[in-house]
């Protein structure tokens, strides 16, 4: 089976080495990425990827081509790629644009992501971050095609796990790295096989949006756990939760559970 990666990060990186590559009867015939800052419709200005990747060496060692998308992406900067690589499954792992339809009907099988939740829920951006600012004890990963509307495609594949209170978005995502690479060895040789299920989501009215490093400003009015869950949810690698002392931001990466005792006056 004939696969390309849309991917310009880490994640992406890891899901190919450990979940695509290991997989028998799966060539990688190119991979498609982007520079460390892209233009994106969310963004008025360029966007940094925070978790960025450059695939070269890896290709070399797979011996397939890079291609860089820049400025604007249209349907057409993924179809010179593709007509050239002849994909039968495309998979964006780590990729921050909506793929066009035209794009994703050049493979046979079809286009497939891995969104950072149990679809439907967390649609939209930064699942991860969202998640655990909510307080969510659970999540996982979503194996699913990509549509014209955001994380709404049938599913393939799911893995749950859980979000212990010690967690923090790093070694969250360390989770949402394990379960997608498990996953795609699952999967794929089912999608190759075209034994692979396909299960229609339930309808979702919410689409999280995405977040940028203003976004992480701490309200000393929410309850104390809500804050500490807010921090742990942004520390690093992100830009990390804040807050301004005169003209003075001060960044908090991480906090200690204490035990709140309410006095009445």
């Amino acid at each position: 089976m004939r696969v390309a990666l849309l991917s310009s990060t880490l994640f992406g990186r890891h899901c190919l080495q450990h979940g695509i590559l290991p997989c028998a009867g799966v060539e990688v015939v190119g991979i498609l990425t982007t520079p460390k800052r892209i233009e994106i419709s969310y963004s008025d200005t360029p966007v940094e990827i925070s978790r960025y990747c450059d695939f070269h060496d890896v290709s070399e060692k797979i011996g397939c081509e890079v291609g860089t998308l820049t400025g604007k992406v249209t349907g057409n900067s993924y179809l010179a790629f593709f007509h050239r690589w002849r994909p039968e499954l495309v998979l964006a792992l780590g990729w921050y644009y909506n793929v066009p339809r035209k794009a994703r009907d050049v493979a046979r099988i079809g286009c497939l992501g891995i969104h950072a939740s149990l679809l439907p829920e967390y649609r939209g951006g930064a699942p991860v971050v969202w998640a655990i600012i909510n307080g969510e004890r659970r999540s996982g990963v979503t194996l699913f095609h990509l549509t014209d509307e955001i994380d709404a495609g049938d599913i393939v594949a799911q893995r749950e796990f859980s979000i212990e209170d010690a967690d923090t978005c790093a070694t969250v995502f360390e989770k949402v790295n394990r379960a997608s690479a498990e996953i795609l060895r699952t999967s794929l040789p089912e999608l190759a096989a075209g034994t692979a299920r396909r299960i229609p989501q339930e309808p979702s009215t919410t689409v999280y949006a995405q977040r940028s490093p203003q976004d992480g400003l701490i309200d000393w009015s929410w309850h104390p756990k809500r804050i500490r869950d807010f921090i742990r949810a942004q520390t690093r690698p992100y830009p990390g939760a804040f807050f301004r002392i005169a003209d003075k931001k001060v960044t908090i990466w991480d906090v200690a559970g204490i035990e709140i005792e309410t006095v009445d006056s």
